[in-house]
């Protein structure tokens, strides 16, 4: 089998509801769509969310990397060969993780084709469904209860609170949460890298009681040693989200142990095989996995849930980057029910586009 035809265009996509985090408030999102034919007549179908804060990507940089990798990378090439695929492309790409993941999503779409199976199946096929959180993002702590309520109306049973602005605020709406919705709701929150140290500190001992489940991110990523004590001087475990954007950065804070816990985003690491690596050294360290995502259209969601479904060791699933987005041409890649993800169960990601 081989590659004989590669095309990749933008798609732009309107949040239905806006939200505001640490660093930035996000209206719409550009993801990129790729369509891999061979000559077999086997089509496989990936999708990037480049982000230039988190990733250092834009859509035009992903669109530029592709078109580049089609002509001396992709075409003639076999796609059932993954790892090779991955390798070079690493090589060519460097710094560009969302541009690779488009590829490695594609080839991954086709071995499930061609074997047909779910890809979860190949992966691994640990469970058939994963619970997801919902985000909501910074808002005042009534607003943050009535939007709590409505995600809680609609099934989902754990949320992810984002903050950073302001650590008593930030302690207020957990409180508050917590008190509206009652003991049976999970809560995680999320600083993105909006935190001192010792606001840290002060954000824990503040939501003691709360029964808070995950900590992520509050430090500056670009200081683990900071991280890592926030991770020493809490009872909260603490995850490391954009602190973590390759293998080596997994391995650095597993030996170290400075988070309890990793983020890993098939956007920021370079796709599944990346993952699987990751999530691989992450098992070996005692170090649980969460598989989050960016702002991306529900076919990339797909492959995360594909990965996140495969591994045992991944405890804890954030993909809910598909939710509100406007005109989605991969709307349906997954189904959602009660806050539930599952796959359509179709061969690969489960979703040709039109």
């Amino acid at each position: 089998m081989k590659i004989i035809r590669v095309e990749a265009w933008p798609v732009t996509m309107k949040l239905a509801e806006p939200y505001t985090i640490a660093y930035e408030t996000v209206e719409s999102t550009t993801n990129i769509f790729l369509r891999v034919e061979t000559n077999q007549g086997i089509i496989g179908y990936g999708c990037a969310a480049p982000d230039e804060k988190i990733t250092g990507e834009t859509p035009a940089s992903v669109l530029k990397a592709i078109a580049d990798v089609a002509e001396t990378e992709l075409k003639g090439a076999d796609p059932l060969r993954i790892a090779r695929i991955v390798e070079r492309l690493k090589d060519v790409l460097k710094e560009q993780p969302s541009a690779v993941a488009l590829v490695d999503m594609a080839a991954h779409d086709i071995l499930g084709k061609v074997c047909r199976l779910p890809l979860w199946k190949i992966l691994g096929g640990y469970r058939t469904c994963f619970k997801t959180s919902v985000t909501i993002g910074i808002l005042p702590p009534d607003e943050t209860v009535a939007k709590a309520r409505e995600w809680v109306s609609r099934g989902f049973t754990a949320l992810k609170i984002k903050g950073g602005h302001d650590v008593d605020t930030d302690i207020e709406r957990i409180r508050c949460v917590r008190e509206a919705l009652g003991p049976g709701i999970e809560l995680r929150f999320d600083a993105n890298q909006g935190y001192t140290v010792e606001q840290s500190l002060k954000f824990v001992e503040g939501v003691r009681g709360t029964r808070l489940e995950i900590f992520e991110q509050p430090t500056l990523k670009g200081q683990p040693d900071l991280l890592g004590r926030v991770t020493q001087g809490v009872s909260l475990p603490v995850m490391a989200d954009e602190s973590l954007m390759s293998l080596r950065d997994a391995y650095r804070l597993a030996k170290r142990n400075l988070a309890d816990m990793v983020n890993v985003k098939l956007m920021k690491v370079g796709g599944i095989y990346e993952t699987l690596l990751i999530n691989a050294a992450a098992r070996s360290a005692g170090v649980e996995v969460m598989i989050g995502c960016m702002d991306e259209a529900a076919l990339s969601i797909a492959a995360g849930l594909h990965a996140a479904l495969a591994w045992p060791n991944v405890a804890y699933c954030d993909l809910d980057g598909h939710i509100g987005l406007e005109g989605d041409p991969s709307d349906g890649a997954v189904i959602i029910r009660n806050g539930v993800l599952y796959p359509t169960n179709r061969p690969g990601l489960g979703f040709d586009l039109a």
